[in-house]
């Protein structure tokens, strides 16, 4: 975990109920998840191996431990999970030093969460790698702290990351609003405990207690997030 500033209090300066946001990376601020899966395709097919695009669904979301394992039993392919770890990482590192569109939304989001001074933590089951090349298109200023899979114990969809990431930022995991786009993310963010809006970017989520789904981050914004607070 890294922070760029010391840990905030658990209030924000009007006094609201909402004491930080938590926010996952790839398919919620970055349109990333269909690189992960090309990438995956291309290491594959030089493997002498075809993807199923059904596992599409299987992989989202996930740490890498998770879905590269899943892909090397799935077709059987003759390589050990470091090697094909180190390939993945670096055919989307490759991919995104050329393009990174960020998700509709995401910089008003970023911004405005700024300029009101609200905790913000980003919360990923990437590599510290990938976070970090990444940082540089949506802007570490917007981020009190990240948190990277491979820097904690158990990654999503345990609660650990975002456990973490909230005492990070000396909030209430309850008083935390989390934004993801996978089940994997949900599930971590309502094992912690937070309020979660899930903006659904491969596969679908239902409505659930404690859980808003929106179509997109357009429809995000500071005073939609403390509106969950104050219903919660």
């Amino acid at each position: 975990m890294t922070s760029t500033v010391p840990a905030l209090s658990t209030r924000t300066a009007d006094g609201s109920a909402l004491q930080a946001v938590l926010l996952d990376m790839d398919g919620t601020l970055v349109d990333s998840e269909g690189f992960w899966w090309d990438v995956e395709v291309e290491v594959f097919a030089s493997l002498g191996h075809t993807l199923d695009d059904t596992w599409r669904h299987v992989v989202v979301g996930g740490p890498m431990t998770r879905s590269a394992g899943f892909l090397i039993e799935a077709t059987g392919a003759d390589i050990d999970l470091d090697e094909l770890t180190v390939l993945l990482n670096q055919g989307f590192e490759d991919r995104i030093d050329s393009s990174l569109p960020l998700m509709p939304g995401a910089a008003r989001l970023l911004a405005e969460l700024s300029v009101h001074g609200i905790p913000t933590a980003l919360v990923s089951a990437s590599h510290r790698r990938v976070i970090d090349r990444v940082l540089t298109t949506l802007g570490p200023q917007h981020f009190a702290l990240t948190v990277a899979g491979d820097e904690v114990s158990r990654t999503k969809p345990h609660p650990d990351p975002y456990l973490l990431a909230a005492a990070g930022l000396g909030a209430d995991p309850a008083r935390c609003a989390v934004v993801e786009d996978t089940a994997t993310g949900v599930a971590a963010a309502e094992a912690a405990g937070c309020q979660v809006v899930a903006v659904p970017s491969i596969a679908p989520i239902a409505p659930a207690a404690r859980r808003t789904v929106v179509p997109s981050l357009e429809h995000v914004d500071l005073a939609f997030l403390r509106g969950l607070m104050t219903a919660a």
